[in-house]
């Protein structure tokens, strides 16, 4: 083979490879498409199920994007652009359809309300995406908080119609909004780098979390949602407990000002 041929075949791999994010993203927008067709037709277990896969995909398309080196404009506008689909349209309808329906009119606007948070969320992420500590998200991601609400009907996928429960519900969603749109650390887990050696227990916990999800599911993927869901808040009790707890620290004389801790929270800009 020549060097005219090798350079040919170089750079058509090099094509495919700008596409191999692209298809992680359009198995995302499938899954919320599905999830939503599923909640039409009351099947609210595969609509619940079709989103956990379309989280799977969300996290993979941009790693796999880094680690090939093919991160784009338009592959970041189509990844957005799809999740909101994915992580607003299709949780709103789920939600809705069976714990909300009884409310009426309260349920489908509170419903609305997500999917807007979290549309929201999406383009302040987008717009921010260089502006803070990749380590943490300032306020909860938008498939984290659609994950929450597809374990919960995926735990129980039977319509509810209990007014106790529908009303948790309707609160438990207002929350979610309010959380996404909040200024909480959540952790992103961006700084482990698949590239690099990692530790023998990170594959035995791996091995362990996946074995739990085999045994039971529901109840194991319910209890991922809702401890991540709590970790933004209670990391800021923490913080904040820490800080009272800490002695201040005069300045010495001819000292210059002290730095600003590590564990501060991320400053954004207003959009």
């Amino acid at each position: 083979m020549t060097d005219r041929h090798r350079r040919a075949a170089r750079r058509k791999f090099e094509r495919g490879i700008f596409v191999l994010p692209s298809l992680f993203t359009i198995g995302n927008l499938f899954c919320g498409y599905y999830s939503i067709v599923s909640t039409l037709h009351g099947d609210y277990s595969e609509a619940a199920l079709a989103i956990g896969i379309a989280i799977v995909l969300d996290g993979l398309d941009g790693r796999i994007a880094r680690l090939t080196n093919t991160q784009t404009a338009f592959g970041s506008a189509f990844d957005s652009i799809a999740d909101v689909l994915t992580f607003g349209m299709a949780p709103a309808a789920l939600v809705f359809s069976w714990g909300l329906w009884d409310l009426g009119r309260i349920g489908w606007t509170t419903s609305f309300i997500f999917l807007t948070c979290a549309a929201t969320r999406l383009a302040r992420f987008t717009v921010q995406a260089s502006q803070h500590d990749r380590r943490f998200f300032a306020g909860m991601p938008a498939p984290t908080a659609a994950g929450m609400l597809a374990a919960l009907a995926f735990y129980s996928p039977a319509r509810i119609s209990t007014p106790g429960v529908t009303y948790f519900t309707l609160v438990l969603v207002a929350i979610l909004s309010f959380l996404m749109l909040s200024k909480l650390r959540y952790r992103s887990f961006k700084d482990v780098d698949l590239r690099r050696p990692q530790r023998y227990s990170m594959v035995v916990l791996l091995a362990i979390i996946i074995w739990l999800i085999a045994l039971e599911p529901q109840t194991v993927l319910l209890l991922l949602a809702a401890t991540y869901t709590v970790s933004g808040p209670l990391e800021r009790l923490w913080q904040q407990l820490r800080r009272r707890r800490a002695p201040e620290r005069l300045p010495e004389p001819g000292s210059q000002m002290a730095e600003v801790p590590p564990d501060s929270e991320p400053v954004e800009p207003e959009i």
